[in-house]
């Protein structure tokens, strides 16, 4: 019988080259109330949670909330902090969890004063290796928009593949039909794509 996820034992933060990448901890909060603020008008565009003007108290909850699920190994929020300033830059995370696969969905979001730096892309490729190598997944979905270029730029730079645009799929934050992109990449190209690297 396999061990019950609660059991798995694996580290609760990691590095790449500019980031330090760690599990949610009780008192981030205000920074990320302070990041969000920053950026509210980008992510309302595109992400249901931030449609409302966050509060300290709310976002904490929030935080507090994706402590627990890590720790129960539900869902996976990670922070991404400047390795050199230890300043919040944003957030990525492995949701859509299925251990019986096991399959995750990356999502992610960046301060609005650090876009355009490689940062999430830098982040979602070290989730991907983390994904793959620590939780031995199988499969790794990145879903977005049809529209949203930028998230679909962050996929295709790191190679996960373009399966299918399913249209009127989702709805928009205006309440309008949209489609919606399906990214994969599975243990098998993972693979491929390592051994490349190291030639």
């Amino acid at each position: 019988m396999s061990k019950s996820p609660i059991l798995k034992d694996f580290p609760h933060s990691f590095e790449t080259e500019r980031l330090i990448i760690r599990a949610p901890l009780p008192g981030d909060g205000s920074e990320i109330c302070e990041a969000m603020m920053e950026t509210l008008d980008i992510l309302q565009l595109w992400m249901p949670w931030a449609q409302q003007n966050p509060t300290e108290d709310a976002v904490e909850a929030s935080v507090r909330k994706a402590h627990c699920e890590f720790l129960e190994r539900t869902d996976f929020r990670f922070h991404l902090y400047e390795k050199d300033t230890k300043i919040f830059v944003g957030s990525s995370g492995l949701h859509q969890v299925n251990w019986q696969i096991p399959k995750f969905e990356i999502g992610y979001w960046c301060r609005k004063s650090f876009m355009g730096k490689g940062y999430i892309t830098e982040s979602v490729r070290g989730l991907t290796v983390f994904a793959f190598q620590v939780f031995h997944a199988n499969r790794i979905e990145i879903c977005c928009e049809e529209r949203n270029m930028k998230s679909r730029k962050v996929a295709e730079r790191l190679n996960y593949q373009l399966e299918g645009v399913l249209r009127d799929a989702s709805m928009d934050m205006q309440g309008n039909l949209t489609n919606k992109c399906i990214y994969s990449m599975i243990a098998d190209d993972f693979r491929k794509l390592s051994l490349r690297k190291s030639d």
